[in-house]
């Protein structure tokens, strides 16, 4: 199992190995409920002490955070944030204070729609659901436009299922190429999202099916995919130890 840094620096980082985000992970652990009358730092520290040493960015989802909440995660160290809703990052950033705004990062986790694109393209560190060629495409023709480059992660459907979408591990072997030659786009790696399930072999069978698909595509095209963004809500452990480089996890740091 390859354990390879992230690309970002947390060297001095007040919080090591802790990067916050937002959009759709949810501890459900009772071990990790936000328990009432906890700070936003309480939880962050709890968390931070179950990570330990594990090479892996852990990324806040604050889909339901106040901006006082993000202020405090901000306050505590915490320089990566994200939305899952264009709209409503955007919204945000105008109620924050400017030093948390122009000082940290955002990550876009949600569905992004096409019509949408407009408005994410040079707002967000990093895309992670890139989930068809066409939304590809749409990223690169804004990006282009714009002169910018935008790093994404490819979002993939490893196991069948109705509710998600992403690239098929089929599909994703047959437009890799084309996705790769499209400019204004820089693959940092892949992202899934697990069936709804508490079964622990479906999340492992998931997860070492998108690292072994990135390990895949990294020899037969010759790139670094550096990045996997898998593991969310009670699965996130199970990630970590499939080898995921970031973890999405929301309430148990923001829900009151």
């Amino acid at each position: 199992m390859r354990a390879e840094k992230s690309g970002f620096d947390l060297t001095n980082s007040p919080f090591p190995g802790l990067i916050v985000g937002v959009a759709g992970g949810i501890i459900c652990d009772a071990k990790f409920a936000r328990t009432e009358g906890m700070s936003v730092a309480d939880n962050l520290a709890r968390i931070r002490e179950t990570i330990g040493t594990s090479p892996v960015k852990l990324i806040a989802v604050t889909k339901s955070a106040k901006p006082a909440q993000i202020e405090e995660a901000y306050s505590s160290g915490v320089t990566e944030f994200g939305e899952s809703r264009v709209q409503d990052v955007l919204a945000k950033m105008q109620l924050l204070p400017p030093p948390v705004v122009n000082n940290s990062k955002w990550h876009f986790i949600g569905h992004l729609q096409t019509n949408k694109v407009k408005q994410a393209i040079g707002k967000f560190a990093l895309i992670h659901s890139v989930d068809s060629l066409n939304l590809a495409k749409e990223i690169s023709k804004v990006a282009t436009s714009r002169e910018l480059i935008q790093p994404v992660l490819l979002q993939v459907k490893v196991m069948e299922d109705a509710d998600k979408t992403g690239f098929s591990p089929d599909e994703l072997r047959s437009q890799f190429a084309q996705i790769k030659s499209l400019p204004g786009l820089k693959i940092e790696g892949l992202m899934t999202i697990t069936p709804l399930t508490e079964d622990k072999e479906v999340w492992q069978k998931c997860f070492d099916g998108l690292r072994d698909l990135r390990d895949e595509l990294e020899k037969t095209f010759d790139v670094n995919l550096r990045e996997l963004s898998m593991g969310m809500s009670t699965d996130w452990q199970e990630a970590i130890k499939c080898g995921a480089t970031m973890v999405r996890i929301g309430s148990a740091i923001f829900k009151e």
